[in-house]
């Protein structure tokens, strides 16, 4: 092997790499764990809410602390936590939810609340043409808008966009395709304006690896929130209308009495006492914890004496220069103590009477984590003179200079008259805009504005600049965001998840290590090191790219595992087969490498391109099944490739004797010589069968859909004792109207419940409803004492109740099981065509997929004939179909190896007879054939068996896959790629 000092180099460089990306994972745990021993020092051990909050005010105290040192750098536990390897909300519990902005409402505010019956009846119409279709809302607007109209009305029309507020951009006399490229661009306009004000929420919201981001052009937004526990906040958070308003605001000048006399109120009520932080020695040292929170007698004297100075930085002014809107500054982790002590009564009452009504707000961004503080001039009903929807546009440019960002903005005519008579009032003075109760800019007022344009100034970047502007239009339009699919995880579903991903994850792995090495005996070993680095490589690729793991990533870590050994056995048994020829050990090992390379590179790359194609189509925890299959497939030919070789090689070149079998092993798959083709009329029938059972069970029996092509609302329900499923559908019956689905989800005390009650209705209060219903229902199931607020999903003490919740609208579920199918046709004509182009023939590819075909088949009617019958969940959803595209990949990499090797003895025995070629390639493989579906075999099994009940259905289709892959790509696809050539053939030669 040519370069092994450089490959050796590599190797080392990406272990250390992998080991550096892993080790903040593991400081992250040990400041955690420092964290815990803190609250038990703080708190009464059975007080778990107590014990919570003073977990997280050390880790707030610690949060832009150094609490790694390497020497050669420091790292804050903020830093590291974002450096840790992501958990999926499978994995950590959360909430993970597509938003779809609505294009509907977006169009009925651009109307003005429009009363044409024409245009309201197109609004109707699009909606429900959506539910039936992939297009996008406005194009079906426009289709239903012009056979309402028939020519008798324009988008133009005065009634519709022709409106006041959109003057400037749309005049009657505009024809619908003039107009359409303008609703367009403010369509998009109001979607930029909803993702950026739901990203502001979610990063003030305090969730670790947030996740937001734009699905294509759809008006679709998704959200992961894994580890957020206060669902009920989050929904509502995610869904309610952004709400713009203009304040005027007390300056820090108006509030210096009253911030000097809340310091001393507060010093009293407090009564905060020195006092040391006594430990004992078996738990974290006194000056350690004096180094973390800096917990020395001089601050503690300071915060005693100055409760709210400590914490807030007032801006006292010393001159006419320093009166500001700013009234003071404090560290971000410090705002939520503040709001607390601001709103204690006794503070409150210290205002003077004018003053009485002033409303606290922070800035809506951070600067180095300080944020500043501001003062709004509130009333009794805490209304804003002037809301949101009087803006009529706005729009990022720069000042007379050029060279400053600032944002343009124009006001309908009650905001122009609003507007003039606020800044006429406060000409020196301030007026704040304020969006979601967070200030955007709070500028001085320099001469009253009356013609409804101004422009605001401050220190903006031009992408900042863009946002306010986008922030201000928010008022405008009602583009309220609605969740129309979701997941929700309970944190205790979560750890269950992580610890059955690890049980079986390490059952896995021994049992592949003691394979290698009953099997291959001494050379097993380097195997073995080869896939252990191979995991560390494909946890530090993950760390690195800020990947998340999800429990169907473990299951991808995992089927990598037992699929890395193929690499490792087609080398073995190709030195296996040079060894017999006569050839010496080391020109075996060059000869067994070199010949094992194309077989080993077409079937990873097929399987590659099955794991883009999940990548591209699916969502969530199939794009990260996806993720880590790919990832896992590089790095496993790095390591079978050349870190094995390195390792044997090195043995070898110190003249020792290395075996590739034991004295059990070393007679098994020998000389073989089987006669397939001569059982293939015997497979046809037999597969034939199958499928025309399969099909008829398919048309008869159907499939169990779950909520991901159906739509619906799943809650997984667990009770304190075993239930009956008929007997609770019998009961729930009455609350829906209909008898949800019910069936055993695990363990005889947990139920998946699914329902499609007011599946065609959104937001907060619908889904309290549901709930409500189904707690309601199940109250003669539930134990006395347990609360509503308890049953309801998110963090509870209790381990009873809804575990998890999955919805999905019934528009998104078509455009899912658009995207299925999709999918699977895409993998199908990829694989063609790469077989096509490595093979040159067409008899190849169709062979290929004939088998792929009806392995795909078999899974599905084997789902059909026993989903009813099978004590474990086979909904036909999203992971279904990243299980039948894993199993296209691995029915494929079997194929593609013995497709290889008859390509192979073709070229060396060009005058054997082409079955001869065939049965000897089938013949000479077989053992890698067996080796490779049993280890993977055994692999998926010990998932099955140990892992999450979430996972059950999902590792069952990809075991009758491995089964079905085996057997189709011996009796299946090589011989229908030798009769389509045979009979070629005769009609070339005929």
């Amino acid at each position: 092997m040519q370069n092994k000092g450089l490959i050796r180099l590599f190797a080392i460089i990406l272990s250390v790499v992998c080991l550096y990306q892993l080790s903040f994972t593991w400081f992250a745990k040990n400041v955690e764990k420092d964290a815990v021993i803190y609250a038990e020092t703080k708190a009464v051990a059975s007080d778990t809410e107590e014990l919570g909050k003073m977990e997280r005010e050390y880790l707030d105290s610690v949060a832009n602390t150094p609490v790694v040192n390497l020497g050669f750098t420091e790292f804050t536990y903020n830093e590291v936590k974002e450096k840790e390897i992501n958990l999926g909300l499978d994995l950590k519990g959360g909430i993970n939810a597509i938003l779809e902005v609505s294009v509907r409402d977006i169009l009925f505010g651009l109307s003005t609340e429009s009363k044409n019956p024409v245009f309201n009846e197109a609004l109707i119409n699009a909606a429900k043409a959506q539910k039936d279709s992939d297009k996008d809302y406005l194009l079906l607007f426009y289709e239903a808008f012009e056979t309402a109209s028939n020519g008798s009305v324009k988008l133009s029309d005065p009634s519709i966009f022709g409106n006041k507020s959109l003057k400037d951009k749309i005049n009657f006399k505009m024809t619908d395709d003039e107009v359409k490229p303008i609703l367009e661009q403010e369509v998009k306009g109001s979607i930029n304006t909803a993702f950026e004000v739901l990203r502001s929420r979610i990063d003030r919201f305090g969730v670790t690896q947030p996740n937001i981001q734009r699905i294509g052009e759809s008006g679709r937004i998704l959200i992961e929130l894994p580890g957020a526990k206060d669902i009920d906040r989050v929904r509502k958070l995610l869904q309610s209308t952004a709400e713009l308003q203009f304040w005027e605001v007390y300056t820090n000048q108006d509030l210096t009495q009253f911030f000097l006399s809340a310091n001393t109120t507060l010093a009293e009520i407090l009564k905060v006492e020195e006092a040391e932080v006594e430990l004992d020695s078996a738990q974290v040292k006194d000056d350690e914890i004096d180094d973390l929170l800096g917990e020395v007698k001089d601050s503690v004297d300071f915060e005693t004496t100055n409760p709210l100075f400590s914490k807030l930085f007032v801006r006292f002014p010393q001159s006419q220069n320093d009166i500001s809107s700013i009234i003071g500054t404090a560290s971000v982790k410090d705002t939520a103590i503040i709001n607390e002590y601001l709103s204690m009564k006794e503070v409150r009452a210290l205002l003077p009477s004018e003053l009485k009504y002033t409303k606290f707000a922070w800035d809506a961004k951070s600067n180095n984590d300080f944020i500043n503080f501001y003062a709004l001039k509130s009333n009794r009903d805490d209304e804003a003179p002037i809301q949101g929807d009087v803006i009529s546009d706005a729009s990022q440019v720069f000042d007379q200079l050029g060279a400053n960002p600032e944002v343009s903005m124009t006001m309908n005519s009650k905001g122009t008259k609003q507007w003039a008579k606020m800044t006429t009032a406060n000409v020196g003075k301030f007026v704040a805009v304020v969006l979601d109760d967070y200030v955007y800019s709070a500028p001085r007022v320099n001469d009253a504005i009356t013609t409804g344009r101004t422009s605001i100034s401050g220190q903006f970047t031009i992408d900042e600049a863009q946002d306010l502007a986008n922030a201000l239009k928010s008022g405008k339009l009602p583009a309220a965001a609605r969740i129309i699919q979701s997941d929700v995880v309970g944190p205790s579903l979560g750890q269950e998840a992580i610890d059955s991903g690890t049980y079986s994850f390490i059952i896995a792995l021994i049992i592949v290590l003691l394979w290698m090495l009953f099997y291959y005996g001494k050379a097993g070993i380097f195997s073995d090191i080869a896939l252990v680095l191979n995991i560390l490589f494909i946890f530090g690729v993950l760390t690195s790219f800020g990947a998340v793991l999800t429990l169907p990533g473990i299951a991808g870590i995992v089927l990598t595992i037992g699929m890395s050994v193929d690499a490792n056995v087609l080398i073995y048994e190709r030195i296996k087969e040079e060894l017999n020829k006569g050839k010496g050990l080391k020109e075996s090992i060059n000869d067994g490498f070199g010949g094992a390379l194309s077989s080993i590179l077409d079937a990873n790359v097929t399987t590659l391109l099955t794991g883009i194609i999940l990548y591209v189509f699916g969502t969530g925890p199939v794009k990260g099944f996806a993720t880590t299959l790919m990832i896992g497939i590089v790095t496993s030919l790095f390591s079978a490739i050349f870190i094995t070789r390195l390792l044997i090689e090195w043995y070898v070149n110190k003249d020792r004797q290395l075996t590739f079998n034991t004295n059990i092993t070393k007679n098994w798959f020998k000389d073989i010589n089987i006669d397939f083709l001569k059982k293939r009329k015997m497979s046809y029938l037999i597969s034939g069968i199958i499928l025309i059972i399969g099909l008829g069970s398919l048309f008869t029996n159907g499939l169990n859909y779950g909520v991901d092509f159906k739509g619906g609302r799943t809650y997984t329900v667990r009770f304190a004792e075993n239930v009956s499923p008929p007997e609770i559908a019998n009961t729930l019956k009455d609350a829906f109207g209909s008898s949800p689905e019910v069936k055993t989800f695990g363990s005889a005390n947990q139920l998946k419940i699914t329902t499609k009650y007011k599946i065609d209705d959104y937001g907060v209060a619908v889904e309290d409803e549901i709930q409500q219903l189904l707690y309601n229902g199940l109250g003669s199931f539930i134990p006395a004492g347990i609360s509503f607020e308890q049953f309801k999903p998110g963090d509870k003490e209790v381990n009873i109740g809804i575990m998890e919740f999955y919805m999905v609208g019934p528009t998104i579920a078509d455009d899912i099981k658009q995207a299925a199918i999709w999918a699977i046709i895409g993998s199908l004509i990829v694989v063609f065509i790469y077989i096509l182009i490595r093979f040159r023939k067409w008899q190849f590819s169709l062979g290929a997929v004939a088998a792929v075909f009806h392995d795909v088949l078999i899974v599905l009617s084997i789902f059909s004939l026993l989903y009813k019958v099978l004590p474990f969940d086979m909904e036909i959803g999203q992971s279904f179909i990243a299980a039948i595209l894993t199993v296209v990949g691995y029915s494929l990499n079997d194929t593609v190896v013995i497709f290889d090797r008859i390509r192979e003895f073709n070229n060396k025995h060009p005058m054997w007879k082409y079955s001869r070629t065939v049965n000897t390639a089938l013949s000479s493989t077989l053992g890698r054939t067996v080796n490779t579906s049993l280890t993977t075999l055994i692999v998926l099994l010990a998932i099955f068996i140990f892992g999450g009940d979430s996972i059950k259905g999902f590792m069952f289709a990809l075991i009758i896959g491995v089964i079905v892959g085996t057997y189709s790509s011996l009796f299946i696809a090589s011989p229908i790629m030798y009769d389509t050539t045979e009979k070629l053939d005769k009609k070339s030669k005929s």
